[in-house]
């Protein structure tokens, strides 16, 4: 598909329902004991799979569309009653297979083969089957640590861990383990990460508790979270609507952002803490937004953010920051393009591990659209060169890189050719007939 420049873009969007709180809403409510309610919860590729994993495993899954989403009720079986010796294929979704994998580890004597696409079988699983193991998990990989993930269960006992890399999948793998462990279960991460997982699980009677560890002033806080384990054998989740998706919000108000004459208003977006690391940026690049707080949505801070079209300027992205920003990242490389100056992104490691090596797709991606954009082993190097001329990108079946692609064609001077766009429904279906709402 190919999108021009347009004019000025203007109007007043819902944000779509998030993937993240989606998947873990999901999830919980099929370990839980009484019938749950998900209202507006994403219907996507991803998402869509955590459904059919959870009513394999042995949970009621009834599914009714609505205007922004699906409304879902979930059975579910507890936290010690999915159906064992099974085989889930998760699609392209690397929350849902890790966070299975850390429930499945615990039901003790049975068995599961956790397979997906070929980008799921390039995702790297030993960072969250090594942990595992040291609670008594039994996880076998194939080559290289990638998926599929042989899992024999066991039962499992509460450890004390530090992370080495700050991963919210990770943790959240860890909580859902140590809520039939033996023994309570503590996670040393090494900066704050998205914190769904702990919101919905206090929400379900759980205790964790979180705090944060001593740190330098100019670094954002280690954390610290513990969950008790063996305590009970199901969940309370409550009936929840889900909060809007900040990291495709995102991609409107970048359009905003760099399209002149534009202001583009998206409702209803998540504010969660743990997940706005991008607003911090783009204050620092002088981008003209503001953030108006509307209230809270199953715990998560919700609000409104405006973009108008300014000038903006290169900044810096390092490792402290990355956590908070991971989805947004090939947004800043984008921003960083019409900006002034050089943007630098550092200590993203994690990008090479997405749907694709993220790195080199928005660093090829970018350069054949004539953006001055070099690669590092864990980042990338923009110098500002007042915009984009245009050209052909391709997606490589990753969601982001599509979306990236239509907003660099609305705001290059000779239009964009995406291949692939198709790709955005992986986490945000209605991407092209919202961005087309926008144009004047």
């Amino acid at each position: 598909m190919r999108f021009e420049p347009s004019g000025p873009l203007g109007g007043v969007l819902q944000a779509p329902p998030d993937k993240s709180i989606s998947h873990r809403a999901a999830l919980l409510a099929a370990m839980s004991r009484r019938p749950v309610t998900i209202r507006r919860y994403l219907d996507s590729a991803d998402t869509r799979r955590t459904l059919e994993a959870i009513a394999r495993l042995g949970a009621e899954v009834g599914i009714e569309p609505e205007d922004r989403g699906l409304t879902v009720s979930v059975e579910g079986v507890g936290l010690r009653g999915p159906r064992q010796d099974l085989e889930l294929d998760v699609g392209n979704a690397g929350t849902l297979i890790r966070l299975l994998a850390g429930w499945l580890a615990a039901q003790d004597g049975a068995s599961y083969l956790l397979d997906g696409d070929e980008s799921i079988r390039r995702r790297p699983m030993e960072r969250v089957a090594d942990p595992l193991r040291l609670m008594g998990a039994q996880i076998g990989t194939a080559e290289d640590g990638r998926p599929p993930l042989r899992i024999s269960g066991s039962r499992l006992g509460g450890i004390d861990y530090e992370m080495p890399i700050a991963s919210a999948q990770v943790k959240s793998a860890l909580l859902l383990a140590g809520l039939v462990a033996d023994g309570p279960t503590t996670i040393r991460e090494p900066g704050p990460t998205r914190d769904h997982t702990e919101i919905m699980l206090r929400s379900a009677g759980v205790e964790v508790s979180s705090e944060a560890r001593t740190a330098l002033p100019t670094a954002p806080p280690p954390m610290r979270v513990k969950v008790e384990g063996n305590t009970r054998g199901h969940l309370e989740l409550p009936d929840l609507s889900i909060a809007g998706d900040l990291s495709s919000a995102a991609f409107h108000l970048v359009a905003g952002l760099l399209v002149p004459g534009s202001l583009v208003r998206v409702e209803g977006v998540g504010l969660n803490p743990t997940r706005v690391g991008l607003l911090g940026i783009l204050t620092r690049m002088g981008a003209a937004i503001e953030i108006e707080e509307t209230g809270h949505q199953a715990g998560e801070l919700i609000g409104t953010i405006t973009a108008r079209h300014g000038e903006l300027r290169g900044t810096r992205v390092s490792g402290a920051e990355v956590p908070l920003a991971i989805d947004e990242l090939p947004l800043v490389a984008l921003l960083g393009s019409f900006a002034e100056g050089d943007t630098v992104v550092s200590g993203a490691e994690e990008l090479r591990h997405k749907e694709s090596d993220r790195i080199a797709s928005v660093v090829t991606g970018l350069s054949a659209l004539g953006a001055e954009i070099e690669a590092a082993a864990d980042g990338f190097i923009v110098t500002g060169a007042g915009g984009l001329p245009g050209g052909r990108i391709d997606a490589a079946g990753d969601h982001r890189i599509a979306m990236l692609g239509a907003i660099a064609g609305l705001a290059s001077r000779g239009g964009v050719a995406v291949e692939g766009v198709e790709a955005a429904g992986v986490s945000y279906p209605g991407f092209e007939s919202d961005l087309a709402m926008l144009v004047r």
